[in-house]
């Protein structure tokens, strides 16, 4: 019997790199594949939200998905500073300057297929991320 993936958690989100353009955000969606048949995931542009603003999103080419094995897949992007410093955000990240600290969610679909059969995984995943200055 074919069950699909199981989706794990969103883990590991961090910053990964800033530059005074932009701040590298990543991640990684673990699922565990009880099939003996692989099929291929990819992600259907994944928001990104810091401090409860909506600042870009992830879309990643399609991964193969191993048969009987636990895997990961790296969700990465580069957030614009600028989208950080809009007037709505900027009590919050001025407040995240001060605690070190921002609140990062990862809202979207992991779309899965294998045999002419597709299944959507809802991502819904918030971390408080360290920022290192």
């Amino acid at each position: 019997m074919n069950e699909k993936p199981l989706f794990i958690n969103v883990e590991n989100i961090e910053v990964v790199k800033s530059t005074p353009q932009h701040i590298i955000l990543s991640a990684d969606a673990l699922f565990m594949n009880p099939n003996d048949i692989g099929g291929e995931l990819k992600t259907d542009k994944i928001k990104i939200f810091v401090n409860d603003n909506e600042v870009g999103y992830v879309s990643t080419k399609s991964f193969k998905v191993p048969a009987k094995d636990e895997f990961t897949i790296p969700l990465k992007a580069a957030i614009p500073v600028d989208s950080l410093l809009s007037g709505k955000s900027i009590g919050g990240l001025i407040g995240s300057l001060f605690s070190k600290t921002m609140k990062v969610q990862y809202k979207g679909d992991i779309i899965y297929k294998t045999l002419g059969f597709s299944y959507t995984y809802g991502v819904d995943e918030t971390e408080d991320v360290k920022i290192k200055l």
